[in-house]
């Protein structure tokens, strides 16, 4: 599968939340957000946040709102099941959420434990009352990542921009050898 390269398409995720005000990336390390996070260290306004669970990142990000700064969640799709509590926080409380979902469970995945989670995080998010932004291809990702950003900030809404495996291409996964 021919996968778009990952230092364009992060270095223009990554302009593009900057252009639009955002400072805080709270993120869980994964390998489909590991670049966005090296350019949000690197860049002298950018803040990232190494955070020790998913539900976390939702509320670091409603801190940030209520001091008037913008932050995005970056995670993989297996964290969104960590979500529905504290998105409730979002949904009650009125904060805007920006979430970079990078997903597994999709298509090419090679690892049968990915399919359950991936298969349910835009229910999930749409359960929680998140809008959802799917990105297939490269050619998607700009205007996508404008819809999420606007939806979130300027809506007021929970918005999550989906990297799809199709679009960040399925990681292998070790096949089993016959007995």
């Amino acid at each position: 599968m021919n996968k778009p390269d990952n230092n364009a398409w992060s270095t223009q995720l990554f302009n593009d939340l900057i252009d639009a005000g955002v400072t805080l990336f709270a993120y869980i390390p994964d390998a489909g957000n590991a670049r966005l996070i090296d350019l949000a260290q690197a860049h002298n306004e950018a803040r990232p946040v190494l955070l020790t669970s998913e539900e976390e990142g939702i509320a670091v990000c409603a801190g940030a709102d209520l001091v008037g700064k913008r932050a995005v969640m970056c995670m993989q799709s297996s964290g969104v099941g960590n979500c529905p509590n504290f998105l409730s926080l979002v949904k009650g409380g009125r904060f805007p959420i920006l979430m970079v979902v990078s997903m597994r469970g999709d298509y090419g995945e090679q690892n049968p434990w990915q399919y359950p989670m991936g298969q349910a995080v835009e229910p999930v998010l749409h359960a929680m009352g998140v809008l959802t932004f799917r990105v297939e291809t490269p050619d998607e990702l700009e205007p996508a990542t404008t819809a999420a950003v606007n939806a979130a900030f300027e809506g007021g809404h929970g918005a999550a921009l989906i990297l799809s495996q199709k679009f960040l291409g399925a990681k292998p996964f070790p096949k089993r050898k016959a007995s």
